[in-house]
């Protein structure tokens, strides 16, 4: 073997890392890291999906969704270029990141919308408004929904503390500002883009240099 090879695999070798390694723990009683794209999909995105589907057969959250959307959909000529806007950016950016756009990438930039969309309607809507119902004060129903979602990517994406956090304080954020808009739609554009920005390669996917 070439010496001056194996140097040189060695030195890519410690180029070269699992883009989610920064977020993700180290194994424990939650499993392993996840490394692959299906990994996150068969954890938290079913899941979630299955979540939101439940929270759709509560009446209440459903006429909060449609009152939330009713602004997207009568102007949906501004809202729709805006999203492919936001869709054609964030394909720039994964393209500037590698010098390189594939299915696999624009897969995982549809899935983070997919993600947005479910967690905006779980955390920001239906579990609050399910809580209120359930005659707790709207701030502590709010306060509690974001602790479930930041709790959630502890045990399903396996995120260390720190994030989980993070993500309780984004989401009292976005909590903020749908109640205050009261557009659904913005709320998710603004999750997707911070998504994004946060894990723009999927799990598995190597960073050079």
């Amino acid at each position: 073997m070439n010496p001056n090879n194996e140097s040189a695999n060695l030195s890519d070798n410690q180029l070269s890392e699992p883009s989610q390694r920064r977020l993700q723990r180290s194994p424990d009683f939650t499993g392993p890291l996840l490394s692959k794209f299906s990994d996150v999909v068969l954890r938290h995105g079913l899941p979630g999906l299955l979540l939101a589907l439940i929270c759709l057969a509560h009446p209440a959250s459903r006429e909060l969704l449609m009152a939330s959307t009713s602004t997207a959909i009568e102007n949906w000529n501004l809202y729709l270029p805006v999203a492919l806007l936001t869709l054609l950016a964030l394909c720039g950016y994964a393209f500037m990141l590698d010098r390189k756009l594939d299915a696999m990438k624009l897969s995982w930039i549809l899935y983070l919308l997919g993600i947005s969309l479910w967690e905006e309607w779980v955390f920001r809507l239906a579990i609050p408004q399910i809580l209120v119902e359930q005659e707790l004060a709207f701030r502590t129903s709010v306060v509690i929904s974001n602790l479930l979602f930041g709790a959630m990517h502890y045990f399903t994406l396996r995120w260390k503390w720190q994030w989980c956090v993070l993500a309780f304080l984004g989401g009292m954020g976005l909590s903020r500002n749908f109640h205050a808009l009261e557009d659904f739609m913005l709320i998710v554009a603004i999750h997707w883009i911070a998504t994004f920005i946060n894990t723009p390669r999927y799990p598995g996917q190597l960073r050079r240099g």
